[in-house]
């Protein structure tokens, strides 16, 4: 059986971090860890899609579909 991408990124997060930032960025990443969709979060973190892909790697959040 094979996991659900959403628990895989929440399991793998660096939740202390994630609280750590602005709430832009914090909600953005929330919305992506439940989302899965890298362009909506960067939009909402106001940030291009490749800087928030920096931020995922950085919040050690998996990009899995």
């Amino acid at each position: 059986m094979e996991e659900d991408p959403r628990e895989v990124r929440r399991r793998s997060a660096d939740w202390a971090f994630i609280e750590s930032l602005p709430p832009r960025l914090r909600e953005a990443l929330k919305y992506y860890i439940e989302a899965g969709d890298m362009y909506v979060a960067s939009r909402i973190a106001g940030l291009t899609v490749e800087e928030f892909n920096e931020l995922r790697i950085r919040a050690n959040i998996p990009n899995v579909a």
